[in-house]
């Protein structure tokens, strides 16, 4: 087992690194960190394509026409099957009948958000090595919904794939079962767990909370706000910042988390609530580089002075963090690293039919910059 160590900041003393993530476990019951209200129906098993047309008020025929032909249909039609597509997790599968037999060289790998940059350098790391290896990378995206993921989960059984990488960890019990089931290998990654499915190239978000919080302090800045994700590596970031910055003396005076990061523009929003808040802070640690964009570019809007104004702190390390201006301070994951440690040990695994288990914890770095 390799265990790479993050960096630690200069504040106070060195944290133990890394630090293994207390990931959510969703029992069958799904009493702990349920699904959102639309995933519930949902989880028993996969929507079909009868679903989507019942829900969509069209045929079945039109709702494949949407899929694979959109230009067949009128746009008011291809809207309402897209929507219906999107809320049930429907998951077209068109390979399965071709792999119903003999040894698959297809390697499913689902992201977590396709308009990442990190996920997408995962993916086409990852691809690299397999490609090389003789294997193909087919990608899908789980949109970090229980009900999609389970979706890709059952679709597995009849894809019949060679491996499987996420972009990601899975929490649902009933898929981390159905995985293992497959007697394929499995990758997960983007946070450290004790107990992953098979192997795992992790980072430990926890630790990313904790950097986030050494570094926002040693700036001198005492009253603290924390947006990301209300579940999954967004709640461990808060876990281990809340943690640091009280072990530090500081205080966390807003918590916002937010459901979706699909794009800039909820980091728009979210800048905008702050500075409306009753709550006066001086620095802002965004677990997720699209959100802390967005409110670097709202702040311009707002005429607020970065960082004298307001210290603004992103975790990613988005291509845009350093050419945007002012640049974007944050804690760097390496995607591209992650994508190819997750190639390498699938490739081993398949070509030399060993069952040996890896874990790896892949260092973070913070990146200071003008936001801090």
């Amino acid at each position: 087992m390799t265990e790479a160590r993050n960096e630690p900041a200069s504040q106070g003393a060195p944290t133990p690194l890394p630090t293994f993530d207390e990931v959510v476990r969703v029992q069958p019951t799904g009493r702990t960190a349920p699904a959102r209200s639309h995933d519930a129906a949902l989880l028993a098993r996969p929507p079909r394509i009868e679903d989507v047309a019942r829900e969509a008020g069209v045929s079945p025929i039109t709702v494949s026409r949407a899929l694979r032909s959109p230009g067949l249909v009128s746009p008011a039609t291809l809207e309402r099957v897209r929507a219906v597509v999107e809320t049930t997790g429907y998951v077209s599968n068109p390979h399965a009948s071709a792999l119903r037999s003999g040894r698959s060289t297809v390697v499913a790998a689902f992201v977590s958000n396709l308009v990442s940059q990190q996920y997408n350098e995962a993916a086409d790391a990852c691809s690299e090595i397999l490609e090389a290896a003789g294997y193909q990378l087919m990608i899908g995206q789980t949109s970090y919904s229980y009900a999609r993921e389970t979706a890709a989960v059952q679709s597995l059984r009849a894809l019949k794939p060679a491996a499987v990488f996420f972009t990601g960890v899975v929490e649902l019990e009933d898929n981390r079962r159905a995985l293992r089931e497959l007697g394929v290998p499995i990758v997960e990654s983007w946070a450290y767990p004790r107990d992953p499915i098979d192997m795992l190239v992790g980072i430990s978000n926890t630790d990313g909370g904790r950097m986030a919080a050494e570094h926002l302090v040693a700036r001198g800045r005492r009253r603290l706000a924390f947006v990301g994700r209300s579940g999954g590596r967004g709640r461990l970031r808060l876990h281990g910042f809340e943690t640091r910055a009280r072990e530090l003396g500081a205080e966390i005076a807003l918590v916002r988390e937010v459901e979706h990061v699909r794009s800039m523009s909820e980091g728009h929003v979210v800048l905008r609530e702050l500075i409306a808040s009753a709550q006066r802070i001086d620095a802002v640690f965004f677990a997720n580089d699209l959100l802390a964009i967005g409110a670097v570019l709202e702040s311009r809007r707002q005429g607020l002075a970065l960082p004298d104004d307001l210290a603004i702190l992103g975790m990613g390390d988005s291509e845009f963090a350093a050419e945007m201006s002012p640049s974007l301070s944050t804690i760097a994951i390496d995607g591209r690293a992650i994508g190819a440690r997750a190639g390498a040990l699938l490739s081993t695994r398949l070509l030399a039919s060993g069952d040996t288990p890896g874990r790896e914890c892949l260092p973070l770095r913070l990146i200071q910059r003008e936001t801090t």
